[in-house]
């Protein structure tokens, strides 16, 4: 999960865009509590800072577009945010990547943990 969230390229979950999401409105209150009433500079900080941001939002939202089968260019229709937070995404390898339910580097992680579980000696045969 969020191994290059400022990249266009690639498909997420739903788990991880709805994250993503409330990470973004977490941060955009911080920030706007921060320069509340500030005036001058402090509001070209707040601009500077709120740029990566919306990077990080629209990267991750273009995303889930992908992950739907459809351009991240889609995130701009109004209310399409509530369809990218409840729709399962398409099954299988699309035209913008692999699926992100396949676990393939879980699958990984397994081959090598398994093979050590069953040379485990069994309390059973120890007694015998």
């Amino acid at each position: 999960m969020f191994k290059s969230p400022f990249s266009f390229e690639g498909r997420i979950r739903r788990t991880e865009y709805g994250l993503s999401y409330l990470t973004f409105c977490f941060s955009a209150y911080v920030l706007g509590a921060m320069f509340e009433g500030s005036e001058g500079v402090s509001i070209v900080a707040e601009i500077l800072l709120i740029i990566p941001l919306l990077w990080f939002l629209w990267a991750q939202g273009a995303k889930r577009c992908h992950d739907v089968g459809n351009s991240g260019w889609f995130q701009l229709i109004p209310f399409y945010i509530l369809w990218l937070i409840f729709a399962a995404g398409r099954k299988g390898k699309n035209k913008y990547g692999n699926d992100p339910k396949d676990n393939d580097e879980e699958e990984d992680v397994l081959q090598y943990v398994k093979p050590e579980i069953a040379n485990t000696p069994d309390e059973n045969h120890l007694n015998t």
